[in-house]
C-alpha cells in the first residue's frame, strides 16, 4: 500500500500527496565500486573518508568544473546505483523529513497546472515526479529521466501503486538527452531538477539542453544545496561529517555520502547559477534561498 508523502492530504488522493516510502530493492552492494574510478574529483583521496575543503586529488583548489573528467557521469551513476535502496530513508532521516517540504516549495515557485507536460530530470526514485503528476491532473504528463537504473526501478514500483498518474520513465544522461532519446517530444511546459545540477559534469550544457526542451512559455525550477558559508556552512559541514557519513557507514555507504560535502563545496552560488542560466538563453532567472540558506531554488523563465 502506498503511503502519503505529504501529510493531511489522504493517501494518493489529490494535491501533492501520492508518494510511497522507499522500497528496499534488496540489492547487495558490490565491494569497492569506487576504488577503480580514480577518486571522484579527490573525494576519496587523502585517506580516511576523504572529506576535504574543495581540493582536488592533486592538492590544487577545485573550482567548479575544473575537476570533472570523462568518467564523471559513469562514477556518479554508479554512486546512485549503490545508494538507491537507502536513498529515501536517509533523506527522511537526515533532513527530518523536511526535504519533502523543500521540494514542494520549489514546485510552488513555478506553479504546475493541470494538463501540462513536464520533465523531471535526474528524477532518482521518483518522489518529485509523483508529486508533480498529481498536480498536473487531469490530463497532465510527467517524463522522468535519470542516469542510474536502480533509482528508476524504485520509481517504477512507486508509480505502479498510482496507475492513474501519467508518468513515463527513461534511463538517459541529461547532457545527451536529445541524442539518447530522439523520440522524446520537446516543447515541455515545465521542468524540475532536484539535487541534480550539482552532480552533472557540465551544468552550463545541462541548462542549454533544458532551454531547448522547454516550450516558448516554459519554466523550470532547480532545487539544490547552497554552498553555504559562515555559521550555516559550519553547521552543514558538522552535520555531514559527524552525522551523515557516520550513519551511512553503518550500512557500508560512507564513501558515497562523503561525496556529498565535496560536491556542495564545489557547487556555484545562486548568482553564478543565474549568470549561467541567462547565458544558456533563459530570459528570466532568479535564485531563491530556502531552509534558512541551506537550500536554494533556481527559477528559470
Amino acid at each position: 500500500m502506498a503511503c502519503c508523502y505529504w501529510p493531511n492530504h489522504g493517501c494518493c488522493g489529490g494535491g501533492f500527496s501520492c508518494l510511497g516510502f522507499a522500497i528496499d530493492a534488496g540489492r547487495q552492494r558490490p565491494p569497492g565500486i569506487f576504488l577503480d574510478v580514480g577518486g571522484l574529483h579527490g573525494v576519496f583521496s587523502g585517506g580516511g573518508l576523504g572529506i576535504g575543503d574543495g581540493d582536488n586529488a592533486h592538492g590544487a583548489p577545485c573550482t567548479f568544473g575544473s575537476c570533472f573528467s570523462v568518467t564523471h557521469a559513469k562514477a556518479v551513476g554508479e554512486l546512485f546505483e549503490e545508494v538507491a535502496p537507502r536513498y529515501d530513508q536517509f533523506n527522511d532521516l537526515f533532513s527530518l523529513g523536511l526535504h519533502r517540504i523543500w521540494k514542494r516549495q520549489a514546485l510552488a515557485l513555478v506553479k504546475p497546472k493541470p494538463g501540462e507536460r513536464w520533465l523531471d530530470l535526474c528524477c532518482g526514485t521518483g518522489d518529485v515526479a509523483l508529486v508533480l503528476a498529481e498536480a498536473l491532473r487531469p490530463g497532465g504528463e510527467v517524463v522522468g529521466v535519470d542516469l542510474a537504473a536502480a533509482p528508476l526501478a524504485i520509481a517504477r514500483q512507486r508509480a505502479a501503486m498510482c496507475p492513474w498518474l501519467q508518468i513515463s520513465w527513461y534511463q538517459a544522461d541529461v547532457l545527451q538527452l536529445t541524442e539518447q532519446l530522439p523520440m522524446l517530444q520537446t516543447d515541455f511546459d515545465g521542468a524540475v531538477m532536484a539535487y541534480g545540477l550539482r552532480n552533472l559534469a557540465d551544468p552550463a550544457a545541462a541548462l542549454r539542453m533544458l532551454q531547448r526542451l522547454l516550450g516558448p512559455n516554459g519554466r523550470a525550477v532547480l532545487l539544490d544545496f547552497n554552498p553555504s558559508v559562515g555559521l550555516i556552512g559550519s553547521l552543514q559541514k558538522f552535520a555531514l561529517r559527524r552525522v551523515v557519513v557516520p550513519v551511512a557507514s553503518g550500512v557500508g555507504l560512507a564513501e558515497q555520502y562523503a561525496y556529498l560535502e565535496e560536491s556542495i563545496g564545489r557547487f556555484i552560488d545562486g548568482k553564478q547559477q543565474e549568470v549561467l542560466a541567462k547565458e544558456a538563453g533563459f530570459c528570466g532567472a532568479y535564485h531563491r534561498t530556502l531552509a534558512g540558506g541551506l537550500m536554494g531554488a533556481l527559477v528559470l523563465l
